[in-house]
């Protein structure tokens, strides 16, 4: 195999692959890149086994072929590289040899033939989203989701998928954020799949601002999405995840119209003396008046007081102040709306008005 390209016409989509290479593997074949090369085209494919990133570009070789280099080294070869430089790279028997200028770098190769891949889904169905929407989706959900809890289902993100909307869900059993997007597609029947916490991580990385689209493909075990000359492809978690729907209340009784940044404002100030041990803030309600408070083990205190539109008479009760502050800064909207059964029932957090966004917070005990 040999090609000759721009240092940044390599270095971009090694990139945008790189994300799928862990630093310590116990195959050696993982911490490579596939470099597959053909009069056409160049693509990169870089896989840990739960999730595989290949990027394409438009780049005909010399001689085409395919090998896998080592990716973190031939990242750092690239970025080391001047600036519009012309690389080549040629491969004879087990070695790739790296010429840029006066500078030459000797890899050590292993088979394309022993690189996995993952499963690419059957294109029929594919639906396309905009980046910037489905980016923005992920970011007001993915703090939700569970680490490395036993209940694996939860270690993960809902996608569901039905005729005219997809939605997010993401639920660590102390809190749950929801997120919907109206899509002109129709579906034959309605998908939930759970996406694992890498291939989430992965999506926000990759996934642009721009109206650009993005095509999603489900299948039983994999999701791949299509974006531009990139393809991302992800194993499912394998569970059922609990009924959202059951878990999502319905309007409290007592409902607090709040300013939305005043009130995470005022979070944020309480939440300086807690630690890691203590993350409680306490919420005194009164008519037109929301009282937080917080203290910590060295009995340090604050107290915050601001007005809101409320009406339902006094009440006290505790949350995780990160948790409030989170779900806070998913909403859109200068008006958040926090609705109430009673001091020992869930918060739902939801704008003013409109909006698809929800997120609902168990009480603490304070």
């Amino acid at each position: 195999m040999k090609l000759e390209a721009k240092r940044e016409h390599l270095l971009k989509p090694l990139q945008s692959v790189i994300g799928a290479v862990e630093r310590r593997q116990t195959l050696p074949i993982l911490t490579n890149v596939l470099v597959t090369a053909t009069k056409q085209a160049l693509t990169l494919t870089a896989t840990d086994l739960e999730v595989e990133l290949s990027a394409r570009v438009e780049l005909p070789a010399e001689t085409p072929g395919a090998i896998t280099l080592p990716a973190r080294r031939l990242h750092d070869i690239l970025r080391a590289l001047p600036e519009e430089a012309t690389v080549t790279l040629s491969v004879e028997g087990d070695k790739a040899t790296v010429r840029c200028g006066r500078s030459r770098f000797i890899l050590t190769t292993l088979p394309a033939g022993d690189f996995p891949t993952l499963e690419n889904p059957p294109q029929e169905g594919e639906i396309q989203l905009p980046q910037g929407a489905l980016r923005n989706l992920i970011e007001r959900t993915h703090f939700a989701m569970a680490q490395q809890d036993v209940r694996y289902y939860l270690n993960g993100l809902l996608l569901e998928v039905s005729s005219g909307v997809v939605r997010l869900v993401a639920t660590d059993g102390h809190r749950l954020a929801f997120q919907e997007l109206p899509i002109n597609a129709e579906v034959a029947e309605p998908r939930q799949v759970i996406v694992p916490r890498k291939g989430v991580m992965e999506l926000m990385r990759l996934l642009t601002d721009s109206e650009a689209e993005a095509g999603l493909t489900l299948s039983s075990n994999h999701i791949q999405l299509t974006l531009g000359d990139i393809r991302f492809t992800s194993k499912l978690i394998d569970g059922k995840f609990p009924d959202y729907q059951r878990v999502i209340p319905r309007e409290g009784g007592r409902v607090v119209i709040a300013d939305r940044m005043l009130l995470r404002s005022a979070l944020a100030r309480t939440g300086i003396v807690l630690n890691d041990k203590s993350q409680g803030v306490r919420l005194q309600l009164e008519d037109w008046i929301l009282r937080a408070q917080t203290k910590n083990s060295d009995q340090e205190e604050a107290e915050e007081e601001i007005e809101i539109n409320y009406t339902g008479g006094p009440m006290e009760i505790g949350f995780n102040v990160t948790y409030m502050l989170d779900a806070l800064g998913a909403l859109n909207g200068e008006l958040a709306k926090l609705s109430f059964s009673d001091a020992s029932s869930s918060c739902l957090i939801e704008e003013a008005e409109g909006g698809n966004s929800k997120h609902v917070i168990m009480p603490m005990r304070l």
